[in-house]
């Protein structure tokens, strides 16, 4: 037992009241290095380490602030979907750990989608976020991200798909399952429109998320780093009994090996999705900037596509 540790900085803490959390949280270990970071250095680098590139997760509003023009967005609302359809429980009541959750992230589930202008390019960014549950694929992120869809179709947007997720949510079984198809019709809906389709995978994205739409997208992007695939690898190897190839489903390894388009460094992501959507919707550079307003760049960005 350290007494140190164990009695003596509780004390102190309970004596000073909160100031000591609050300095806590001035400084942040770096899961790739262990070095210490000061959070404002951090925030300077859209939480990507210093010292060694390591890209720290995010949530939605950090990835909206980042892309979207001046970090102006418009939400759209959650659809309304049964809570807890099979009244699932272990340690606890399903329904309680999803309250848990909506006050610590603020979230109503794992996936936010909001519209607004990229580089002067009218786009809907959804972002699945890894806090809430480990970003899984439930009712209401299936009706969240096909919702956003229909939106994005209605309005002529291209679609960007920002995840982070360990896969399909065992709380609500075979429902959370029929989302894979789901979704998937939600992503033939953006391609029948002639849409484009654009995925960044942030690390981790495994299970039945990226056995379905995170993967089918026009431009698979993904950060430095992160962990892409089905199962992981220990259960992998485990399975076959053999040791998998370094960085084995990094996304390096997926790159160099046809399952990714390219690698984007966080800070250089605004300007390589600037490019791809102009690319994809026939637009020149030089539209970027021109002075329009959004709806008559919403209404060049349709004709562009249209055409």
């Amino acid at each position: 037992m350290n007494w140190i540790s164990n009695f003596v900085r509780p004390r102190i803490k309970g004596l000073m009241g909160s100031k000591p959390s609050s300095q806590d949280n001035l400084w942040r270990k770096c899961p790739g290095c262990g070095e210490m970071v000061f959070h404002r250095d951090l925030l300077a680098t859209q939480n990507v380490c210093p010292q060694c590139g390591h890209h720290m997760r995010i949530g939605a509003k950090e990835r909206f602030a980042a892309l979207f023009d001046e970090g102006a967005h418009e939400r759209l609302p959650s659809p309304e979907v049964p809570q807890d359809p099979l009244r699932f429980r272990d340690d606890k009541r399903y329904g309680d750990r999803l309250k848990e959750y909506r006050a610590k992230t603020g979230q109503n589930d794992a996936l936010i989608a909001a519209r607004g202008t990229l580089d002067a390019l009218p786009v809907m960014i959804a972002v699945q976020s890894f806090d809430f549950m480990g970003g899984s694929l439930g009712l209401a992120t299936g009706a969240g991200l096909v919702a956003a869809m229909r939106a994005a179709v209605a309005e002529r947007r291209p679609f960007i798909l920002i995840v982070s997720s360990g896969g399909a949510r065992m709380q609500e079984g075979i429902l959370s399952l029929m989302q894979m198809p789901r979704t998937t019709i939600g992503v033939s809906m953006l391609n029948e429109a002639g849409l484009p389709y654009i995925v960044i995978l942030t690390d981790p994205t495994t299970g039945g998320v990226s056995a379905s739409y995170a993967m089918l997208g026009d431009v698979q992007i993904a950060e430095p780093g992160a962990l892409i695939g089905f199962s992981g690898p220990r259960v992998i190897e485990q399975t076959i009994r053999e040791r998998l190839p370094d960085g084995f489903q990094r996304a390096e390894y997926l790159l160099d090996h046809g399952m990714l388009d390219m690698i984007v460094h966080r800070k250089d992501l605004k300007e390589t999705l600037s490019r791809v959507l102009r690319l994809l919707m026939k637009q020149s550079p030089s539209a970027r900037g021109n002075g329009k307003g959004n709806g008559e760049a919403h209404a060049a960005a349709s004709a562009s596509t249209r055409a």
